[in-house]
């Protein structure tokens, strides 16, 4: 009976939804870290799950820092807690992608040397369109090998747009 307790209380999830310069965010957490950030308005909206809490109160400081950002005021989230769920080689991705700096680009290539296995840039895309936490995990600054701006989950003018803000060339209002 009580390991049901435990295990209700570790899977309950909140959820709000913010506008942005990007359009409608869904933002998913457990109340300890953020597991999910979606563009709504992207390919793949993500369905709110009857059972989750809407609670705006539980995202206060990843609103706050998505406004920061978006304004040009902010260049990182290292201090926001995230849970990545994925297998082993995605997250290793993801860890790639955070330490790609504000403002700059890497190719699949690029990431497939960085996490050891230099022959998966077909697999490092994979794992880059599972992103689970678009913006903060900032799967928009990687490109093709050529430059192009390539496959993007949220769509390549919302890509265009994050990589412009990066590299000084707008702000972005919430």
């Amino acid at each position: 009976r009580m390991s049901a307790t435990v295990q209700t209380v570790s899977e309950q999830r909140f959820y709000t939804s913010i506008d942005s310069p990007i359009g409608e965010l869904l933002l998913l957490g457990d109340g300890r870290a953020l597991r999910g950030l979606y563009m709504q308005d992207g390919r793949k909206p993500v369905q709110v799950a009857p059972r989750w809490e809407r609670s705006d109160a539980t995202f206060a400081e990843v609103r706050e820092q998505l406004r920061e950002y978006f304004a040009g005021e902010r260049t990182t989230f290292d201090d926001l807690p995230l849970a990545l769920d994925g297998a082993q080689f995605e997250r290793r991705v993801w860890r790639a992608l955070q330490d790609i700096p504000y403002g700059e680009t890497a190719s699949y290539g690029e990431i497939a040397r960085n996490v050891g296995q230099p022959g998966a840039a077909r697999a490092v895309g994979l794992a880059n369109g599972r992103n689970p936490i678009a913006v903060i995990v900032p799967c928009h600054r990687v490109i093709g090998a050529n430059g192009d701006l390539v496959g993007y989950g949220g769509g390549l003018e919302r890509k265009r747009l994050l990589l412009e803000l990066e590299q000084g060339q707008g702000r972005l209002r919430m």
